[in-house]
């Protein structure tokens, strides 16, 4: 500790600010504050001014001299009378971008179309043979050796190539091949039948893909279980060897094997169902659940004697079955305990009380509705009950599941459903319930496949962690562009016989990713802070540039919870009134304008900016297309025109290029393309070598102009570079325009480089991308043109200095942004250029001057930091606060300056945080009552775990399977107790600042305990930075604590979460539903399961739970 200095701020003697005034503490104190105040001013302010100026002068000589931007700016100034200056139109962008879309996904449908129809034709002239014999490629085994290094079965011989096309994964473009999930016979006679039948897709897949090369994934899924999937690929299992990917579970297929459905599941929980009936149903619950969709409504009741929501909140309603309140409802249901007797007549009655209410007032889905009773048994008589609420019209659907072993009950429970067009079934086991849940799906698909109604549905935004390299996809694309979409369509038996059957034989398919499809909004349109975005009729996002479907956990990047059911509301929050949402919902064509506080860096910078957003419909699709312009400068665009010679000689220069996600010509249609990038396939268009490439002209010319206009800047640089006098630290200049086009010049090698990733392909925040344009460019061009914004890069803990401008163009009176160009400085050239400015020199005459001389910045007595406009600091003494927001590290002096107007606060939201939760979903405390209750717990383990196996086991399977599977795979996780994750979705405040740049300087004492602190702030003119002197030896963190940048969550109160869980925004209904048809053959409503256990295992199972809770 230097001599004189106290721990705490405190003093002993005099400090060396009192020296500098010549008055004691106790004077100090007795002074007018503005006194001491114009004091201490007198030659601290004066000399902070001057190193203010200095600095100015330095860092806009550096950053002019080798960034170029006064050459640019001349060079862009000499072409003015050449350029055309337009506004763009948004009402006619919005229409020609909308239109490319519906062209795009209309091919894609036209492919699905043909898939249908080849399958169904192909089932027509089949006969069914049981005792079929036909090989095939199963996805699973196909290349794979036994141990003798023979083929196995249904394995073979199967080529895989790398394909571009297909993420780089290995496929086969030749044949399809068939996944079948592990608990289902892969040499089944119904199974065999059914794959010889889609032998016929062969062809239409490959047709598709010569038709239209830009389709992906196309499939088949089988109502029998089986996944038929082009191009060929080799399937992997999971970690234990499972394949437990199951099509019938996708939404894609459910979506297209029913129509929108309110669902009431009724469950009962009386004392006859504990133990594994009661893990039994809530695994039914849960599998229910799941194959409902954000077009679906549900609700889950629980009942004894009396009639239990399992969520209060819901009582008497029907919530949207999207995917925040599917997983609530699991939760809830988790929880549920068995106790008293089953009266299941009030829990009838209330169920249909709730979706007659639902049909009269126009909620819900209003379309199919069905009750799902859960039970295992059925004693009262229920017939009362229908006549009041469902016949004759038998508007909903009964479906029964009798849980257990016990057939008691069977024929009660049966005639429910029978009665009311519903089904049932027998779930005895775990590995029963996924088959018997699909039932009821294709019960309401019978009027659909009787109409002969070939709806197409496209699915809500999915990422698709079944293929291999999902996860290295994460870290290499834009995130809101991970995702994709479906487009599906049912396939139906158009055998006479069999129609009043409605046989659903499958569903067929193809994936659309949605970054191609954003493709079609060209990014160089939009401008800096321009985007375009698709939501569905629900008004949940497809994409959009903030939509964030990914968190870290640890060290992994993992999906979140509602990554798909996030609304346009939560992310263009500022629509307080959901004027654009409710608009684009009902597929409206409009435009509206919003103020917006938006942001950059990750969240850390906010900007005030004004939107004009643009929509439209997107016809044949449940989808609508928004589309922003900033009003200024994004709104004007400049045009230049240059001949092809005189810019393809400037294109090629090797400090040159453009935007690799961007699409200057579509290389994917012809794959003999796919080996160009774009600035090859630009470079070979331009030249006339490939002249069926598909090319944006305009973006052409524009890069052709962007490349001449530029082209000086090369020889600038080289020059600088021959002068050897760039100075060490000075790293990289750089430059970019509108049109995606890049220039840069690495002044120090690799090997000396600090800001070794800047600029690199993995540096994708620096990058014009599909999502955004580069954040330094985004930040210049909400600067002045020719002031240069200095921010500071942390980089996986590599610190550096970026100063960027903007550059402009002016015709006929308007003026538009040309692009932005910069530097990247080393912080050791910063650090070493403010060290020496900050200091005076050591010959200083200081014979007349009192207390500290010379001042001196590197002293003990002085803080001195360069704080840029957001509020983070660019240079401290400490290198570690780099980076950091200043309010962290002196919250007394922040307080000040926000106190004063210097900064001012901006409260930012976000309603797709990730927040720690505590909440568990078992209670702790139980086990803390008895010591037997450990020993009990591990008991009660082993002998579940053997008992879920024996139970679990599907003889059936095991008499016909080539291999043994480990039992736990076939049933569904979430009966085992639920492991909460450390993060929950949540919404969150948090704040930002923005510089007032009108007040240019400020400086105050600040009274803390025994010390007064003096600071002195002053704007670094021609910058985004102020200079920031505060007295070291006064410590005033007990009086002000550090201001965080934390977001906080927001709280709601019981009553505020129900009406937000409850509430149904505006939605638009599908325009489809198919809930009736007179020849429906009702009759068919199911059997009883015909796998049984032994009476002497079942009795000893329940000896041994009922004998465990006395322990517990």
């Amino acid at each position: 500790m230097p001599p004189g200095r106290l721990p705490g701020g405190g003093v002993s003697g005099m400090s060396v600010w009192e020296e500098a005034m010549g008055k004691t503490q106790d004077t100090l104190e007795r002074l007018d504050l503005s006194a001491v105040i114009h004091c201490v001013c007198v030659r601290l302010c004066f000399r902070v001014q001057q190193w203010a100026s200095v600095m100015s002068v330095q860092l806009r000589e550096i950053s002019t001299k080798y960034s170029g931007s006064l050459l640019l700016q001349k060079k862009l100034k000499d072409v003015e009378p050449i350029v055309k200056i337009v506004e763009l139109n948004g009402d006619d962008l919005v229409k020609d971008y909308s239109d490319e879309i519906e062209r795009m996904l209309g091919s894609k449908m036209k492919s699905v179309k043909r898939l249908a129809e080849s399958a169904e034709d192909a089932d027509l002239y089949h006969d069914y043979n049981a005792s079929l014999e036909f090989d095939y490629y199963n996805a699973m085994l196909i290349n794979t050796a036994d141990d003798d290094g023979n083929t196995v079965e249904l394995g073979g011989d199967f080529p895989l190539e790398e394909n571009e096309h297909f993420n780089n994964l290995l496929v086969n473009t030749q044949q399809s091949n068939i996944q079948v999930p592990t608990n289902v016979y892969n040499k089944d006679p119904n199974i065999l039948n059914a794959i010889y039948n889609s032998e016929a897709l062969n062809d239409v897949f490959i047709g598709n893909f010569q038709k239209d090369p830009t389709l992906t994934w196309q499939f088949f899924g089988s109502s029998t279980g089986f996944f038929r999937i082009y191009p060929g690929i080799k399937w992997t299992p999971d970690a234990n060897g499972v394949a437990a990917f199951d099509c019938r579970n996708r939404n894609w297929y459910i979506q297209a094997a029913t129509s929108p459905k309110d669902i009431i599941i009724m469950v009962d929980i009386s004392g006859s169902m504990k133990g594994l009936k009661m893990t039994i149903a809530k695994h039914t619950i849960n599998t229910i659940l799941d194959t409902l969709g954000e077009n679906d409504f549900v609700n889950v009741i629980a009942y004894t004697d009396y009639v239990r929501y399992v969520e209060p909140c819901f009582r008497g309603t029907l919530v949207q079955a999207d995917l925040d309140n599917r997983e609530h409802f699991k939760l809830l249901v988790e929880e549920l305990h068995v106790k008293g007797e089953a009266k299941i007549k009030n829990a009838m009655k209330e169920s249909f009380k709730i979706l007659n209410e639902a049909r009269a007032n126009g909620q819900g889905s209003m379309c199919n509705q069905a009750i799902m009773l859960i039970t295992d048994g059925a004693m009262e008589d229920f017939e009362t009950v229908f006549q009041e609420f469902n016949w004759p019209e038998r508007r909903v659907r009964v479906f029964t599941y009798l849980i257990g072993r016990e057939m008691t009950f069977a024929q009660n429970t049966k005639w429910i459903a029978c009665n009311n067009k519903g089904y049932y079934t027998h779930i005895s086991t775990l590995a029963d319930v996924q088959e018997n849940v699909m039932e009821y799906l294709h019960v309401l698909s019978r009027p659909m496949v009787i109409n002969h109604d070939h709806d197409i549905i496209w699915t809500e935004a999915y990422m698709d962690t079944v293929l291999p390299n999902t996860k290295e996809l994460f870290t290499t694309k834009a995130q809101s562009l991970l995702l994709m979409t479906s487009v599906a369509m049912p396939v139906f038996s158009k055998k006479k016989e069999t129609l009043s059957h409605g046989i659903l034989l499958g569903v067929v398919g193809s994936d659309i990713p949605l970054m191609e499809v954003m493709k079609l909004a060209p990014r160089y349109m939009l401008g800096a802070h321009g985007y375009a975005f698709l939501i569905t009729n629900n008004g949940y996002i497809l994409a959009h540039p903030d939509l964030r479907p990914l968190y870290k956990d640890g060290k992994k990047l993992k999906p979140k919870p509602n990554y798909n059911s996030v609304d346009l509301s939560e992310v263009e929050w500022e629509d307080t009134e959901e004027m654009l949402r409710t608009a684009m919902v009902k597929g409206e064509t409009g435009k509206s304008s919003l103020s917006v506080r938006a942001s950059v860096d990750k969240g850390k910078r906010p900007l005030y900016l004004i939107n004009d957003y643009f929509y439209t419909n997107i016809d044949e699709t449940p989808f609508s297309f928004g589309m922003v312009l900033t009003k200024g400068h994004g709104r004007l665009m400049f045009m230049g025109n240059v001949s092809v010679e005189e810019g393809l000689h400037d294109l090629t220069s090797p400090d040159l290029s453009i935007a690799s996600e961007w699409t200057y010509c579509e290389t994917d249609i012809d794959p003999a393309h796919r080996k160009y990038s774009q600035l090859q396939a630009a470079i070979r268009y331009l030249l006339g070598k490939e002249p069926d490439l598909e090319c944006d002209e305009v973006l052409l010319q524009q890069t052709l102009f962007d490349a001449v206009v530029t082209a000086p800047l090369e020889a600038y640089w080289n020059a600088l570079m021959l002068s050897d006098t760039v100075e060490p630290g000075i790293e990289t200049a750089f430059l970019g325009t509108r049109a995606g086009m890049m220039r840069i010049m690495r002044y120090a090698g690799v090997e000396k480089r600090v800001a070794k990733r800047f600029l690199t392909p993995s540096d994708k925040d620096n990058l014009f991308t599909i999502d955004h344009f580069p954040l330094w460019y985004r930040l210049a061009v909400e600067n002045t043109p020719g002031s240069f914004f200095y921010y500071p890069v942390n980089d996986k803990g590599v610190q550096y200095v970026i100063a960027t401008t903007a550059v402009t163009v002016s015709s006929e009176g308007r003026t538009a942004m040309a692009g932005a160009i910069g530097l990247q400085l080393s912080l050791d050239w910063m650090e070493k250029r403010f060290w020496d400015i900050t200091k005076q020199p050591a010959d200083t005459d200081c014979s007349n001057i009192e207390g500290v001389c010379p001042l001196n910045c590197e002293s003990f007595d002085l803080n001195c930091y360069v704080v840029d406009n957001n509020g983070f600091i660019l240079l401290s003494k400490e290198r570690s606060e780099v980076g950091q927001f200043f309010g962290e590290v002196d919250g007394s002096v922040m307080a000040s300056l926000i106190k004063m107007g210097m900064y001012k606060k901006v409260s930012l939201f976000d309603y797709q945080a990730m927040c720690k939760n505590s909440h568990h979903h078992a209670s702790s405390a139980r086990r803390l009552l008895s010591p037997f209750y450990g020993i009990a717990a591990i008991l009660r383990w082993i002998f579940s775990n053997a008992l879920m196996f024996l139970l679990d086991f599907n003889f059936c399977g095991l008499w016909h399977s080539d291999y043994f599977v480990d039992a736990k795979a076939g049933y569904h996780t979430s009966h085992k107790q639920k492991k909460v994750e450390a993060l929950q979705p949540c919404d969150t405040t948090y704040p930002g600042f923005m510089y007032d740049y009108s007040v240019r300087e400020a400086n105050s004492l600040i009274k803390c305990g025994r010390c007064q602190k003096m600071f002195v702030v002053q704007q670094i003119p021609n910058s985004n930075l102020v200079l920031v002197v505060t007295q070291a030896d006064c410590d005033c963190s007990r009086q002000y604590g550090p201001i965080l940048l934390n977001a906080k969550e927001i709280k709601y109160n019981a009553t505020v979460k129900c009406n937000r869980m409850k509430s149904q925004k505006v939605r638009r209904r599908p325009e489809s539903c198919h809930a009736y048809h007179p020849k429906e053959n009702a009759k068919e409503c199911g059997g009883a399961a015909a796998i049984f256990l032994s009476l002497s295992l079942f009795s000893s199972s329940l000896l041994f739970s009922s004998l465990l809770p006395c322990w517990t």
